[in-house]
């Protein structure tokens, strides 16, 4: 447990680090700052890597029943995502935001969460499924969340040509047929594993014989969030709406799929309580 913690202590500080080169690169361009956050990142991911491995190693299989694992491995995809972004052009501020997402969610994995608690392995006649049900959601989060991130981008240099505001950021950036699209694309991979994701987790309700789960307000927000984002992929397939309007339908969708998570503490769902 101790050379897990120093692993994950030293991944949090380089990634801290990291952050501050790309944010540097962004605020002004620092080609130097942008190799140093670059390969800061790769270094985060290889002892993200290794404390995966580790974890694997003692517990027979993949950690990924509990919240802190489902953290863990979203700030795991975000790193990748973000390494991999680092070499498309106009990717910076992609980056930045991506590695913003990711920061935030290893540390608030580090001061609120632990690993010991794996509540959903009382589960275990459909353990394979939930197994599924876990990997496939958070695929499925990684890639919302990159479409939220190019909506978001979106938005902000549609504001900015607007208003005729030229500047090195602007410039930067890829064109706005460019991120409507990124955006498009990450959420139609998105929206399918999502629902597969549900249609597992639903299996698995049904096998336990749980009936009662699927009044739970989890459930509600679980739907309503894949609801918006199927009525976002149903406006693009019309084209009968501005890009602008696109982008915010992306964002509200996220939005639930945020506070979905949030409702594990008060969920019966998963049990994600911590009791």
């Amino acid at each position: 447990m101790l050379l897990l913690n120093g692993i994950y202590d030293a991944a949090l500080l380089l990634y801290a680090l990291s952050l501050l080169f790309v944010f540097s690169d962004c605020l002004r361009r620092n080609p130097g700052g942008k190799r140093l956050g670059t390969g800061l990142l790769a270094v985060v991911g290889l002892l993200q890597l290794t404390g995966l491995a580790i974890r694997f190693s003692q517990e027979g299989g993949l950690p990924i029943f509990t919240p802190y694992d489902f953290l863990f491995w979203f700030s795991f995809s975000m790193v990748v995502t973000s390494f991999a972004v680092t070499y498309t052009r106009g990717g910076e501020f992609t980056v930045l935001l991506l590695s913003m997402a990711g920061f935030s969610v290893f540390l608030l994995n580090r001061v609120w969460l632990t690993a010991e608690d794996h509540t959903l392995q009382s589960w275990s006649a459909v353990h394979g499924w939930l197994a599924m049900h876990v990997i496939l959601a958070n695929l499925s989060f990684a890639a919302l969340t990159l479409g939220t991130v190019f909506a978001i981008m979106y938005l902000f240099l549609h504001t900015k040509l607007k208003n005729k505001k030229w500047d090195d950021r602007v410039r930067r950036l890829p064109s706005l047929e460019t991120m409507d699209k990124y955006s498009y694309t990450a959420i139609l991979a998105g929206v399918p594993l999502l629902l597969a994701s549900l249609i597992l987790a639903g299996l698995s309700i049904v096998a336990e014989g749980r009936i009662p789960l699927f009044q739970d307000t989890k459930v509600l927000t679980t739907l309503t969030g894949l609801g918006v984002y199927i009525v976002y992929l149903v406006l693009k397939f019309s084209g009968r709406r501005s890009g602008t309007v696109m982008a915010r339908w992306a964002i509200a969708g996220y939005g639930f799929i945020i506070l979905n998570f949030l409702l594990n503490s008060w969920s019966e769902f998963h049990g994600w309580g911590g009791e």
